[in-house]
């Protein structure tokens, strides 16, 4: 696994193999960067769940607050050290919509048509969040503001920007990146 999982102070060997240390934050999506305002965004939770949700921006800033510092490893061989996170546990979310017992795995979808997929245990992960703040401040358009996913544990396209509904399945499929021949786990 990455170093996401492990506590800053507990990391021996926080820049994986091939990767090189940034200080900034490089841009990269799929061409497009939606713009979402705040009263037009929404977050769905379908699938198998006892309890689907709609959360507008309110809904979700409404929910308990969580805040975590992770690195962020990028495929295209970039690393950022101690990134400040605020948002909501995807934990939390999981308490709410309470999976049901056939949910194995969690399909993200973004604004911009951007899918990935993680296993139930990846996304419910206790440093996974749904972001909207990062380093103090409002998450910008270009990173994947208003709203995106981290999960630490995984290389960065698992986190998808822009995030507008979660689905939990049973049998897992792949995203964009996954069926353009990125491995599956994303580790």
């Amino acid at each position: 696994l990455l170093t996401g999982d492990q506590k800053i102070e507990d990391r021996t060997e926080r820049l994986p193999p091939g990767q090189r240390r940034v200080t900034d934050w490089p841009v990269l999506d799929l061409g497009l960067q939606p713009s979402i305002p705040l009263e037009k965004w929404h977050l769905t939770v379908d699938g198998l769940i006892e309890n689907p949700v709609l959360l507008s921006w309110e809904d979700l800033n409404a929910q308990p607050a969580f805040e975590d510092v992770s690195d962020i490893h990028c495929v295209t061989s970039w690393s950022r050290f101690d990134n400040y996170w605020e948002g909501v546990a995807t934990a939390h979310l999981l308490a709410l919509v309470k999976p049901k017992a056939k949910a194995r795995h969690v399909i993200m979808h973004s604004y911009d048509g951007y899918t990935t997929n993680v296993t139930l245990e990846a996304f419910g992960a206790a440093d996974a969040l749904i972001a909207y703040r990062w380093e103090g401040g409002p998450i910008v358009c270009q990173h994947g503001g208003p709203v995106r996913l981290v999960i630490p544990q995984c290389y960065f396209w698992k986190s998808p920007k822009w995030i507008e509904r979660i689905e939990l399945v049973e049998e897992e499929r792949r995203g964009f990146w996954e069926t353009r021949g990125y491995h599956n786990v994303g580790d």
